[in-house]
């Protein structure tokens, strides 16, 4: 499983003003303490999902999003527009890659130009995306990864993520500030580092625009974002990562956090905030 990409080189694809994740290459642990930067034929759908629709309703694809959440499954959603090689190369590759993991995960495919698929198109900004897409996207409907034009069936097996690592990105990708909180019951000072977590997040100025997930150390599960983000799993002192929009690590503490030291650090990466960024809208409010 491919981890973060090193050195935050490689962070986003953008796709008409949506930050999407490159094989799961949203989150920067290399920017600690800085600003935020950087076919021919359809395949058969089930059922449910193959059913005629006016192009008001809400379309396969959306349709498709529900299922695969309502089943809590990851959907893997082939986006395309016009019929060539690499259109047909790509469907194969998308085809195989979902066979292999029909246990876990649905798919879709949606021509971009039809009318009856203006919602998911719209949702996702890809009028003018670079085509053929996939997208994998978790059952909490968080985007797990955008793949376009060229890619490997590695690269779509590897979209997948850890319970935490969903939370994270599709908070982040709402445009909210997450806290990921390292601890159990065996950390030390694991109360005294949600402290300064929950003063931050009872600001009224933040509430709204703050999301915190608390993650087990010692969950096996979870290992993967950790090695991502650089956290020792075997921590004896609860570990917190303040996280902003569009996915960097602006800070790491380690036992005790401070509400006032938060929103410090949340104003001095305001300074490289840009439209969206460090909340709704654009940076965190000042004071």
């Amino acid at each position: 499983m491919t981890r973060l990409i090193a050195g935050g080189t490689v962070g986003l694809l953008v796709v008409v003003g949506l930050s999407l994740a490159v094989a799961k290459g949203l989150l920067s642990s290399g920017g600690r303490g800085e600003a935020p930067g950087s076919p021919a034929m359809e395949r058969p759908l089930p059922a449910t999902l193959s059913r005629a629709r006016a192009p008001d309703g809400p379309g396969t694809g959306m349709a498709a999003m529900e299922e695969a959440g309502r089943a809590n499954k990851y959907l893997f959603a082939y986006f395309w527009r016009t019929d060539n090689e690499q259109t047909a190369a790509m469907r194969k590759v998308f085809e195989d890659a979902v066979k292999r993991v029909s246990d876990r995960a649905q798919s879709v495919v949606i021509r971009v130009d039809d009318p009856a698929e203006r919602g998911i198109v719209e949702k996702f900004g890809l009028d003018r995306a670079p085509l053929p897409l996939v997208l994998a996207i978790a059952p909490n409907g968080a985007v797990m990864g955008g793949f376009p034009q060229k890619f490997s069936e590695a690269q779509l097996l590897d979209a997948f993520g850890t319970p935490c690592t969903e939370k994270s990105l599709k908070a982040l990708q709402d445009g909210k500030l997450v806290f990921l909180c390292v601890q159990n019951g065996s950390t030390r000072a694991s109360q005294e580092a949600l402290k300064g977590v929950s003063e931050f997040k009872a600001d009224k100025r933040y509430a709204d625009a703050t999301e915190v997930v608390i993650l087990d150390p010692t969950d096996s599960a979870e290992a993967p974002f950790l090695a991502d983000l650089k956290i020792d799993p075997k921590t004896l002192a609860a570990v917190t990562a303040f996280l902003v929009p569009p996915g960097a690590v602006i800070a790491e503490f380690k036992g005790a956090t401070d509400k006032d030291e938060l929103v410090a650090v949340l104003q001095r990466a305001n300074t490289g905030c840009g439209p969206g960024g460090c909340g709704p809208g654009g940076c965190a409010p000042k004071q």
